[in-house]
């Protein structure tokens, strides 16, 4: 994958700054963005993939977007939910906001249907050194 320059990273800030608070965090060769903390697409070379699902994927499949594939080392190609920005909305922040509000959608969909995370079991605490007192079993009893 060829890594984006640096103009390129900052246009996509830009153009997708109308949403909220955005961040670009470099990944896999490229670049992924956060809007209020929303993972929601990711800038290979010099295009824009946006997060897609099933019902905003028509849209995007409409205006001529093609998805984000890559080449697993087995050679496999494999898609993700993330489809190219269309050519005009690469042009200004408001061509570009009707495309990403449906990527937060779908971004937003996507971690509504996740079951929440289970809470971390806490750590056990080492022993202190030198004692050999083991724990108490419980009895039963109460």
């Amino acid at each position: 994958m060829a890594a984006p320059l640096p103009e390129t990273v900052a246009w996509c800030c830009e153009l997708l700054g109308p949403l909220g608070a955005v961040r670009a965090k470099r990944m896999f060769g490229g670049h992924g963005f956060y809007v209020d903390e929303v993972f929601i697409a990711i800038v290979v070379g010099d295009d824009l993939f946006l997060k897609t699902d099933a019902e905003s994927r028509p849209a995007f499949e409409a205006a001529g977007c093609r998805p984000f594939e890559y080449q697993s080392a087995d050679g496999r190609r494999v898609a993700l939910g993330y489809w190219s920005a269309p050519a005009e909305a690469m042009e200004s922040p408001v061509q570009m906001l009707p495309w990403a509000r449906q990527a937060l959608a779908s971004a937003l969909r996507a971690r509504a249907s996740k079951p929440p995370a289970r809470p971390r079991a806490p750590r056990a605490r080492p022993a202190a050194k030198g004692t050999t007192k083991a724990p108490a079993k419980a009895s039963g009893q109460g």
